[in-house]
């Protein structure tokens, strides 16, 4: 009477290491996944720190333009004024 019983077992203990293997390798998969995820979070944590200092450099150095405008401006009104006056 242990045959039918022990060849159940063995049936059991089988489908169990083809259901741990199963489950192990979707695991791997998963982790792989989770790997790659961290990855690109990193890659866009370090992209978006350099924009940041560029957005920053640009900000920094934005200011002579706008002074450079109004020169031009006051530059251009003084010139059309001289030419206007009388000689």
């Amino acid at each position: 009477m242990t045959g039918p019983v022990h060849q159940e077992t063995s049936a059991v203990a089988v489908e169990l290491e083809r259901l741990r293997g199963t489950a192990e390798a979707g695991f791997a998969r998963v982790d792989g996944a989770f790997a790659l995820l961290v990855q690109r979070s990193d890659q866009s944590d370090r992209q978006l720190t350099e924009h940041e200092i560029r957005l920053g450099d640009l900000e920094r150095n934005r200011w002579p333009l706008a002074s450079i405008g109004a020169l031009t401006a006051v530059t251009t009104a003084a010139l059309a004024l001289w030419g206007l006056r009388p000689h």
